[in-house]
């Protein structure tokens, strides 16, 4: 490497990386952020599969958008904000058979929620499932709700966790992609591409970062590697953190995947059109119709179902979405539809999952995950955020704070 001696090593360009490297730029310290992929954004990536067309295969919505950070920097970069209410928050937005029953599911997933937000909090915790109603006929499609904005399915999740959350229920998009936002607060930071971390070494009064092209020295490191990736390499820190490695393991990542269409004679449906592909059941897919007016289907596969699809790649997902649709429009439907794109985030080895959600009795992991180690190894990303977790704003919020420890602990303003 041209220069191996930093004041502070980012490791990851991810959102937390990104904003990590954002503050840091204004203290003065030296430093560089190694990314082991060959773009800036992690798990926030917009592509654009055809013309004129740019998609989010991870994030793709501002949620609590009034104060989420990214807005301002979306607005500053010259990208639009796109303030329409979502189509869940729209009674009206529902298309096919299965919108006569969305009354009854959104009274049904109301009642869950409250029940959710007056579970004891200094109590023992629990696993979601036990706040469902026994032989609600929504209990499946609640369910599956859990693996959209979870990653995972009741059973697995803390209900103390999930009551912590915190959201305005204000959501806005980028017209130009979520992850073009996070991607291009990355443009101007020392950002080294294709140099994956594989051990730090924190023995000495330096740390020691071996990477495929060589080895980083510096005072600090902030580390922003996905629960996913920190969980499977026990290894990566020397002497070893097995206390960073559990709380990473009862911080799973869950799955969240889509895949996305192109959609001949689109206008036959209204803009940000919704359906679900079975309210009876767990294993479904949700469609968003004509995302900001564009002529696309996006479907999102959640938990078990998007894990057992991943391995038959964009291929078998788009089947199952296609025979859903059809199921739902009629026969004709599937003229319409053209795969267009999808990623696998289980099967990504630099994601390893979505985002995280904790395991029932683990909630407190997330601050345990985030405490810095001897003032020198300081910890980012949507996992450490108490009440932001599996939210680009939250991990935004994260690697700031730990620009700012790192900065304090090094003397710098």
């Amino acid at each position: 490497m041209p220069h191996d001696e930093f004041d502070v090593v980012v490791v990851g360009a991810g959102a937390a990386g990104v904003a990590a490297a954002d503050r840091l730029a204004s203290t003065g310290l030296s430093f560089v952020v190694l990314e082991a992929r060959d773009r800036a954004g992690g798990r926030a990536w917009t592509v654009t599969p055809a013309a004129g067309l740019s998609v989010d295969l991870g994030c793709g919505w501002l949620h609590s958008a009034e104060n989420n950070p990214w807005a301002a920097i979306a607005q500053r970069q010259g990208r639009t904000l796109d303030k329409s209410p979502p189509p869940w928050s729209r009674s009206g937005s529902q298309v096919g058979p299965n919108r006569y029953a969305m009354a009854g599911f959104n009274t049904a997933i109301g009642r869950f929620r409250e029940r959710v937000a007056a579970f004891p909090p200094e109590g023992p915790d629990a696993a979601l499932d036990t706040l469902l109603e026994p032989g609600d006929p929504f209990n499946p499609m609640i369910d599956a709700v859990s693996t959209y904005y979870s990653g995972a399915e009741l059973a697995k999740v803390s209900v103390h966790d999930l009551a912590a959350y915190e959201d305005s229920g204000v959501n806005w998009r980028v017209r130009e992609g979520y992850g073009a936002v996070v991607a291009g607060l990355a443009a101007t930071a020392p950002v080294r591409y294709r140099c994956p971390v594989r051990a730090i070494d924190h023995s000495g009064r330096r740390l020691a970062l071996e990477t495929d092209l060589g080895v980083v020295r510096c005072r600090a490191v902030i580390v922003t590697l996905s629960t996913g990736v920190l969980a499977r390499a026990p290894d990566l820190f020397r002497p070893a953190l097995p206390g960073k490695t559990e709380a990473a393991e009862h911080l799973p990542l869950g799955l969240a995947d889509k895949v996305y269409f192109r959609l001949d004679g689109a206008e036959a449906f209204e803009p940000d059109s919704r359906a679900f592909g079975k309210v009876d059941a767990r294993a479904t897919a949700a469609y968003h119709i004509r995302p900001l007016g564009r002529p696309i289907v996006e479907t999102y596969f959640g938990g078990e179902l998007a894990e057992g699809l991943e391995p038959g790649g964009m291929d078998a997902a788009a089947a199952f979405a296609t025979d859903e649709l059809v199921g739902l429009l009629g026969a004709e439907f599937r003229k319409s539809l053209r795969p267009l794109c999808y990623h696998g985030w289980r099967t990504d080895p630099w994601a390893a999952g979505a985002y995280s959600y904790a395991r029932p009795g683990f909630q407190a992991c997330r601050a345990k995950l985030a405490e810095p180690v001897d003032e020198r190894i300081f910890f980012a990303g949507e996992a450490c955020s108490p009440a932001s977790y599996s939210t680009a704003h939250g991990a935004y919020q994260t690697g700031v704070s730990a620009a700012e420890n790192a900065a304090r602990a090094l003397g710098a303003r």
